[in-house]
């Protein structure tokens, strides 16, 4: 049987959590994971991104399997079941203390972490920073290149199994105190304004015509995105709900002012 196969047998209770075999593929599942073998999500050759369902059912399994244990760094301790993520040296991988990064999590090579948390089953390609106070959830897809700033959140995932991960493509820029969740897209060098909270109902409208166009969960390349406003009509009379706003495309003079992190890397 395939890694999958063995997966989705133990997850169905076809197979027990106690046999070995099984024992030992969610432990590859977790391991290839946290080297970037394995993807919770995948570009494919036709921009459309594949979802790898049973490794999310991996994740749940290794939580069942492992028990409670104090971690200790320093005089700091901590009691939970998933180790923490070592070697940063050896990954090139800078780490600011106290950041925290759990095992089964990948870091490609020149990630900056400040004081921030990524959770089990992430994936942060090379030369992203994540700024202080930011939290990446579990599974979130984040690719080369990306600023998230101080406070932002980007949203995990495991339950229910089929939903889609938070997708942030190259490129892009998070602004301080966002919330990107549900299994929103950001496609490739999109900006995303401070304090904007985009979710799977929020409306996304490009502003920049005529006529306004919306997007669902989905924001196009290189937009510059701010928080906003629409009217809609409640029982109780017309109240402002809000959204997010596509005002342009990135612009040279929007790169010079997102660039910061490109400027602490080389100082």
């Amino acid at each position: 049987m395939t890694h999958q196969q063995i997966i989705e047998k133990a997850w169905c209770n076809d197979l027990p959590l106690s046999d070995l075999i099984v024992q030992k593929t969610i432990e590859l599942c977790i391991e290839n994971l946290d080297r970037g073998v394995f993807r919770i999500a995948k570009c494919l050759d036709n921009g459309t991104w594949q979802i790898n369902d049973y490794l999310k059912k991996a994740i749940m399994l290794y939580f069942k399997t492992k028990k409670l244990n104090i971690i200790e760094s320093g005089q700091i301790e901590y009691y939970d079941k998933i180790p923490l993520k070592q070697n940063f040296s050896k990954l090139e991988v800078r780490v600011v203390p106290p950041a925290i990064v759990r095992y089964g999590t990948f870091l490609g090579n020149g990630v900056v972490l400040m004081a921030s948390y990524v959770n089990i089953g992430a994936y942060i390609d090379e030369n992203t920073m994540i700024d202080i106070h930011a939290s990446i959830g579990s599974c979130a897809q984040l690719g080369k290149n990306i600023h998230v700033s101080a406070g932002a959140v980007i949203g995990g995932v495991l339950e229910p199994i089929q939903a889609k991960p938070v997708i942030i493509e190259d490129g892009v820029f998070i602004g301080a105190g966002c919330h990107i969740v549900e299994g929103v897209h950001i496609a490739k060098e999109a900006v995303i304004g401070s304090n904007v909270t985009i979710t799977s109902s929020t409306r996304i409208i490009d502003v920049t015509q005529e006529n306004p166009k919306e997007y669902k969960a989905y924001v196009p390349e290189r937009s510059i995105v701010i928080s906003g406003t629409y009217a809609k009509q409640f029982p109780a009379g017309n109240f402002n709900v809000a959204c997010a706003l596509i005002i342009g495309s990135r612009t040279a003079s929007t790169n010079a002012k997102v660039t910061l992190n490109e400027v602490l890397r080389d100082f």
